[in-house]
C-alpha cells in the first residue's frame, strides 16, 4: 500500500443561517488556505461531495468549480454523498502511483430547505417513504432501542456544546434545556443544528508529503461497510458496518488518542464508541463534533480533517475520523491515522 498521508485541512466559520453566499464563495477561503499551508497550485487529482438536493440545483458541484478557478487544468471527480467518501477515492487514485497529491472538499446549505424533507428522499421510494417517516423518526427509532439514559445523553450533548464554543468554526450553542421531545425519545438538541459550511483537505503521497508538512498524518488504514438499506433487517441498537469498517482499517491495533466521529443525534455516540471498540481514554469529538456543527455533506469529511489536524499539530500519535451515511449509520468509513 502507497504511504499517504493528510497535509493540509481547513473549514469555514460554519453558520446557522444562509449568510447569502453562493457555494463557490462558500468553497473558496477553505481552498485558498488550503493551498496557503502546502505552496501546491495544482492538485493531480481532485475530488468533491456534495448532494443537489441541499442546493434545490441539478449537478451544482459544477458551478462550485468555479471556485478553483479555469486554470491550470484538473483532473476532476465528485461523489453525491458526504466528502469523506471523496477523500476515499481520492485516497485510492493515489495508490495508482501517478499522481502524488490530491484535493478533497465538501460543502453544504443545509439552511435553504427543510433537511429533515430533504433527506427523506434518499429512502427506498416503494417501501421506506410511503411511510412518511424521516430521518430523525428513524433516528428516534434507534435510540428507543439503543435505551440509553436520559443523563448520559444530555451529557454528551452538553459536553459537545461546550467544546463547541472552543472551537471557532462551530456554532455557538447553548447547553442543553427543555424537557419537549421533538420525537421521543430525542429532544430538539439531541439533533445536529442546522448548518451551512464547507472544508477541504490535501493528501499527498510519500516523499511530497514529508516535503509539504513537518507531522504528516498518514493514512494507514481507511475502510467502509454499508447495511441493508431496511431498518427491520438490521440491529438498530448496534453498528454492524462501523464495526467491521473499525476491524478493517485497524482501529484496534494501537491506542486512539483522538476520535472524531460522525454523530448527528446524540444517542449515535453510545453506538459508535462501542463499534470502533474506543477506550474511556479515547478523546471522543474534542472539536464539538456535528453536534455543535453540522454542514452536511462535509461534515463527514471534517471529522477526518479535525483528526488529521492533531497530528499535524503535534498533539496526537494516532487519531481515528469517522463518517456515516444513511438512515441510522447505514454506511460507515473508518479512517485511521498515525504520526
Amino acid at each position: 500500500m502507497r504511504e499517504v498521508a493528510v497535509v493540509a485541512f481547513a473549514q469555514t466559520r460554519h453558520s446557522a443561517t444562509d449568510e447569502g453566499q453562493s457555494e463557490p464563495e462558500l468553497i473558496l477561503p477553505s481552498l485558498e488556505e488550503v493551498r496557503r499551508k502546502t505552496g501546491l497550485r495544482k492538485y493531480g487529482f481532485t475530488c468533491s461531495g456534495s448532494c443537489d438536493y441541499l442546493a434545490g440545483a441539478p449537478f451544482s458541484f459544477v458551478s462550485a468549480l468555479d471556485a478553483l478557478g479555469a486554470w491550470p487544468p484538473i483532473s476532476e471527480s465528485h461523489v453525491e454523498m458526504d466528502a469523506a467518501w471523496a477523500l476515499y477515492e481520492a485516497w485510492v487514485r493515489l495508490q495508482h502511483g501517478d499522481v502524488d497529491s490530491a484535493l478533497v472538499y465538501g460543502f453544504g446549505k443545509s439552511s435553504q430547505g427543510d433537511l429533515r424533507e430533504i433527506m427523506t428522499l434518499q429512502l427506498d421510494p416503494y417501501y421506506l417513504a410511503p411511510l412518511g417517516l424521516d430521518q430523525v423518526s428513524y433516528a428516534a427509532l434507534q435510540a428507543s432501542a439503543v435505551k440509553a439514559d436520559r443523563a448520559r445523553l444530555d451529557e454528551i450533548v452538553r459536553r459537545s456544546r461546550a467544546d463547541g464554543r472552543a472551537n471557532p468554526h462551530a456554532l455557538d450553542l447553548p447547553d442543553p434545556a427543555g424537557e419537549d421531545f421533538e420525537v421521543e425519545p430525542l429532544r430538539p438538541y439531541d439533533i445536529a443544528p442546522v448548518t451551512d459550511g464547507a472544508a477541504a483537505v490535501v493528501l499527498a503521497a510519500g516523499d511530497l508529503a514529508r516535503e509539504l508538512c513537518e507531522n504528516p498524518a498518514w493514512i494507514t488504514g481507511i475502510a467502509h461497510r454499508i447495511e441493508p438499506h431496511y431498518l427491520g433487517m438490521r440491529d438498530l441498537a448496534r453498528s454492524a458496518s462501523a464495526a467491521e469498517a473499525a476491524r478493517a482499517a485497524g482501529v484496534g491495533k494501537g491506542h486512539v488518542d483522538v476520535a472524531e466521529i460522525h454523530t448527528q443525534f446524540s444517542h449515535e455516540e453510545l453506538i459508535l464508541r462501542q463499534a470502533l471498540e474506543l477506550g474511556e481514554d479515547t478523546l471522543v469529538n474534542p472539536s464539538g463534533g456535528p453536534l455543535a456543527a453540522n454542514p452536511v455533506m462535509a461534515t463527514g469529511l471534517i471529522r477526518i480533517g479535525e483528526a488529521a489536524q492533531r497530528i499535524l499539530d503535534g498533539g496526537a500519535a494516532r487519531t481515528v475520523g469517522h463518517a456515516a451515511g444513511g438512515p441510522c449509520l447505514q454506511h460507515n468509513l473508518v479512517t485511521v491515522m498515525e504520526a
